[in-house]
């Protein structure tokens, strides 16, 4: 998929999508975990979100398909999928750049952590779509690419919901 945008029809139809394969995680997690889950939930977009992505855009240059995810999704906090794996606010993301910068990789002249997983390792979205996650919990260690593509990130969050018990 390198070339291709991420579209916002798609990522509303992956949205409903991933909301149904979450809603039956969380349905069964007690029984199959023995303790109740976390606050498992993807976020909608709103003015406020909206606002904080132009504020982003302002601040440093965005890849086109990172902008497109918060112009539909603010967030996720999914605790309870597979290690846990975060989607971080426009905000936070900002504060992360603001604070630690962005992090070294060669060849790709713009990334931003936009995401973490339960283990504190980092993920990146480099200027050429690809999705980079740290090998350690750290900003500035190595990362390794994941993913050719945010879509591709989000198919293989919606696998591990739909692979849940």
């Amino acid at each position: 998929m390198p070339g291709e945008r991420l579209g916002s029809d798609w990522l509303r139809a992956w949205w409903e999508e991933f909301d149904a394969a979450l809603a039956k995680l969380t349905e069964s997690f007690a029984a199959t975990h023995g303790f109740l889950p976390g606050q498992n939930a993807v976020s909608l977009a709103t003015d406020e979100s909206h606002q904080a992505t132009e504020a982003l855009v302002d601040l440093t240059p965005v890849p086109s398909d990172l902008t497109t995810l918060y112009w539909v999704i603010s967030e996720a906090s999914l605790p309870d999928l597979d290690v846990g794996y975060f989607i971080h606010s426009p905000t936070t993301v900002a504060g992360h750049f603001q604070e630690y910068g962005s992090p070294g990789i060669d060849g790709e002249p713009i990334v931003l952590v936009f995401a973490s997983d339960g283990g504190g390792n980092l993920f990146a979205i480099g200027g050429s779509g690809q999705i980079w996650r740290s090998t350690t919990a750290s900003w500035f260690d190595d990362f390794e690419v994941v993913a050719v593509s945010l879509q591709e990130f989000l198919e293989h969050l919606s696998r591990l919901a739909a692979a849940q018990p």
